[in-house]
C-alpha cells in the first residue's frame, strides 16, 4: 500500500523522529488524528494487533517529541501497542507487511530498527531491562535517558514488581510509564489532575521537596511530618502510594489522550533524578467506536472493512483445538465438581469463555503470572481438588521451576493443557511453541501426550485428568482439527502407541498433529506408520519391535529436534544396543520467524513433499 500524502499531510512530514521534533507543538493534535486514521487503514488491510495501538497514539507522539530517540532509550513492554511507534520511526510505508513472512516483526525487534531497544514478545520485561540500560547510561555519562512503557496487564506480573523493588534500592535515573487502559478515565483525570501532574513534575515542586528534605534532614519529627504531609496531599488525588513505597516518585493519573498535556508533563519529568513513575490513563481502541466498545475482540484482527465495524466470521470447518479443550472442560466440570481451571490471562485464546461463565467459582484468571498459576495449581491439588492449567507452550517456559519444584517433585496430579504447541505463525520467534517436549521430557514422573487429532486430544485430556500418580501434559497446536468424529470419553492405556499402517523396511513414528503428512508419506513409500501418542512414558516395547523388523526408523514431531520425542527414541535404542538408523524430523536448531503456519512448516521441511524428499535422500 503506497502512502497517500494528500490524505495524511501532517504524517507525511514525519519520516523520522527528528522530523517529528521539528513540528510546532500546535500541530501534534492533527498528527495524532492522522496517525490514528492511518493505523486503522493499514491494519484493516493487513491484519494485526489493533486496539492497543489506537490507545497509545498520543503517548507515542509525546514520547518521541520530548525525548531524543533513538539516543534516548524507549522500551516497550510486550509491543502490541508499538505499531504507532513503528510508523513514526521510519517504518511507516512497511506497516502493511507486519506479522507477514519477510515483513515487519509483530513486536519491537532489535534487528529491525535502532529505535527498538529491546526485542519483546512476552510481557513484564521492560522495567528489568530498563534498569540495566539506565545503569549502563549512567556509567556512560552522556545524559542518555531511559523510558519504559508498561501496560496495566503486564504490571500484574511479579517480575515487574521485582524490578521496581530493585530500582527503589539503587535509584537509577529512569521513567516508568504505566499505560492504564482498564478503567475508564475517572473524574480525577480532568483539568485539575493534569494541572497537578504538571505541578508535581515541575522544577518548583521538585526543588521545594528536595530543599525541604535537606533543611530538615537533621530534625526527624519535622522530616517525618513533611513526608506525611506530602503523601497526604498526593494521596488526596492520586492512587500512587504503592509505587511511592517501592521508591518511585509517582505522578498521575493523567489523560493519555491529551497530547499537549503529556508533552508538558514529560518535559518536566525528563530532568528529574531517580526513578520516576507516570500513570497514564488511556482507552484501548480509542477513536474507533467498535474497538472502544469491544477491545478484546479487536485486540488482534484479521483483514476487515472498517466502515462496517465488523470482523469477518470464521468460515465454519472443524473446531479449533482451543474450542475442543473448552468444550471438554465444561463437560468434565459437569461430572466432577472437583475440577478447577486456571489461566494466566488467556481466557479467550485458551477457549475458556464458556467455562468462565458457567462455572465462575471454579475459574481462576491469575493475570500475567505464570509462575503463580502453576504453584497455585499445586496448592489446589494438595487441597484435594483437580486443577487444570491451560497455558500456551511459550508461556509455560516462564514457569519451569514451578513445574519441577512445586508439582513434579511432589507428584501432584496437575493437568497441563498446553495450547499453541509447535509453530504458531504470525507472532514469530517469541511465541513459537518449539521447546515444551524437550524441557518437559527430562522431568521425572511427568506424563506427556501428543494427540494427532481433536478426538484424541479430548481422550488424552480425560486420560491426564484421571491420572492420579503425578502431573500430565497434553500439548496441541494453534488452529483447527482434522474433522475427526468425537467419541465418548475413555482413558487411554498409559504409554501405548497405535500402529496405523503396516509397511515394509521403513517405519515412521509420529508424535502429534503431523499425522496427515506422515500418512501421505507412508502411503507413497509403503512405510509402517505409528501414532506414538505418548512422548513419556515411551512405548518401549513397540519401538524395539519396530526396530527389529525394519531397516530404518523416522521420528516426526513439531518440536525442537534437540531433546524432543525423537531424542527419546534414540536414547532407548542406544540403551538396548540396537543399531538401526534413525532420522529425527522436527523443528531445526534456530528461532523461527513470523509468517503463516503453512509458510513456516514449508520453510522447516514439515510438508509431506519435503519430508518424503528428505527421507529418500537420507535412505539413499
Amino acid at each position: 500500500m503506497s502512502f497517500d500524502n494528500a490524505k495524511y499531510p501532517t504524517l507525511a512530514l514525519v519520516e523520522s523522529t527528528q522530523e517529528l521534533r521539528l513540528l510546532p507543538k500546535e500541530s501534534l493534535t492533527k498528527l495524532c488524528d492522522e496517525l490514528r486514521r492511518y493505523l486503522l487503514d493499514s491494519v484493516s488491510r493487513s491484519s494485526g494487533h489493533f486496539a492497543s495501538g489506537l490507545g497509545t497514539i498520543e503517548l507515542t507522539v509525546a514520547l518521541h517529541y520530548v525525548y531524543n530517540t533513538p539516543f534516548d532509550r524507549l522500551i516497550w513492554d510486550v509491543g502490541h501497542q508499538a505499531y504507532p511507534h513503528k510508523i513514526l520511526t521510519g517504518r511507516r510505508d512497511r506497516i502493511g507487511t507486519i506479522r507477514q513472512k519477510g515483513g515487519l516483526h509483530p513486536f519491537p525487534w532489535r534487528g529491525e530498527s535502532e529505535y527498538d531497544v529491546l526485542s519483546v514478545g512476552h510481557s513484564s520485561t521492560s522495567i528489568s531491562a530498563g534498569i540495566g540500560i539506565a545503569v549502563a547510561a549512567e556509567k556512560e555519562g552522556k545524559d542518555r535517558r531511559t523510558v519504559c512503557v508498561i501496560g496495566d496487564g503486564a504490571i500484574t506480573a511479579g517480575m515487574a514488581f521485582e524490578a521496581m523493588n530493585h530500582a527503589g534500592d539503587i535509584r537509577p535515573d529512569m521513567l516508568v510509564i504505566l499505560n492504564d487502559n482498564e478503567m475508564s478515565i475517572s473524574e480525577n483525570v480532568g483539568a485539575l489532575n493534569n494541572h497537578l501532574a504538571q505541578l508535581l513534575s515541575g522544577k518548583l515542586y521538585s526543588s521545594l521537596r528536595e530543599g525541604g528534605k535537606k533543611v530538615f534532614s537533621g530534625v526527624p519529627p519535622i522530616r517525618e511530618l513533611l513526608k506525611r504531609t506530602e503523601e497526604h496531599i498526593k494521596g488526596m488525588v492520586v492512587p500512587g502510594t504503592l509505587f511511592e513505597e517501592l521508591g518511585f516518585n509517582y505522578i498521575g493519573p493523567v489523560d493519555g489522550h491529551d497530547v499537549l498535556a503529556l508533552v508538558s508533563t514529560l518535559k518536566n519529568m525528563r530532568d528529574l533524578k531517580g526513578p520516576q513513575f507516570l500513570h497514564v490513563m488511556t482507552k484501548k481502541g480509542r477513536g474507533y467506536e467498535p474497538a472502544e466498545k469491544d477491545p478484546i475482540t479487536f485486540h488482534a484482527v484479521p483483514k476487515f472493512d472498517p466502515s462496517r465495524g465488523l470482523l469477518p466470521k470464521s468460515s465454519g470447518g472443524p473446531p479449533t483445538y482451543s474450542k475442543i479443550f473448552g468444550d471438554w472442560l465444561c463437560d468434565v466440570a459437569e461430572r466432577d465438581e472437583k475440577l478447577m481451571a486456571i489461566t494466566p490471562a488467556m481466557r479467550e485464546g485458551s477457549g475458556m469463555v464458556e467455562f468462565s461463565r458457567r462455572y465462575p467459582d471454579r475459574y481462576f484468571d491469575v493475570a500475567i503470572a505464570e509462575q503463580h498459576a502453576v504453584t497455585f495449581a499445586a496448592g489446589l491439588a494438595i487441597g484435594g481438588y483437580r486443577p487444570v492449567v491451560a497455558i500456551y507452550s511459550t508461556f509455560l517456559q516462564r514457569a519451569y521451576d514451578q513445574v519441577i519444584h512445586d508439582v513434579a517433585i511432589q507428584k501432584l496430579p496437575v493437568l497441563f493443557a498446553i495450547d499453541r504447541a509447535g509453530i504458531v505463525g504470525a507472532d514469530g520467534q517469541t511465541h513459537q511453541g518449539a521447546f515444551d517436549l524437550s524441557f518437559l521430557r527430562c522431568i521425572p514422573d511427568m506424563v506427556i501426550m501428543t494427540p494427532s487429532d481433536e478426538n484424541e486430544c479430548r481422550q488424552m485430556l480425560w486420560t491426564g485428568y484421571q491420572y492420579k500418580q503425578g502431573p500430565c501434559a497434553v500439548r496441541y497446536p494453534r488452529g483447527s482439527g482434522t474433522g475427526a468424529a468425537l467419541t465418548p470419553l475413555e482413558a487411554l492405556p498409559i504409554g501405548k502407541g497405535v500402529i496405523k499402517r503396516e509397511g515394509e523396511k521403513l517405519a515412521i513414528l509420529n508424535f502429534g498433529t503431523l499425522l496427515p503428512q506422515a500418512q501421505a508419506v507412508a502411503e507413497r513409500m509403503n512405510a509402517t506408520l505409528v501414532d506414538m501418542r505418548f512422548v513419556k512414558p515411551l512405548d518401549d516395547a513397540l519401538v524395539l519391535a519396530l526396530a527389529a523388523r525394519h531397516d530404518a526408523l523416522v521420528t516426526l514431531e513439531e518440536n525442537a529436534v534437540m531433546g524432543g520425542a525423537g531424542s527419546g527414541v534414540n536414547e532407548l535404542l542406544m540403551a538396548h544396543r540396537r543399531t538401526v538408523p534413525v532420522l529425527n524430523i522436527g523443528l531445526p536448531d534456530r528461532f523461527i520467524a513470523q509468517g503463516t503456519q503453512e509458510e513456516a512448516r514449508a520453510d522447516v521441511g514439515l510438508s509431506a513433499d519435503a519430508m518424503e524428499t528428505r527421507i529418500r535422500a537420507w535412505l539413499a
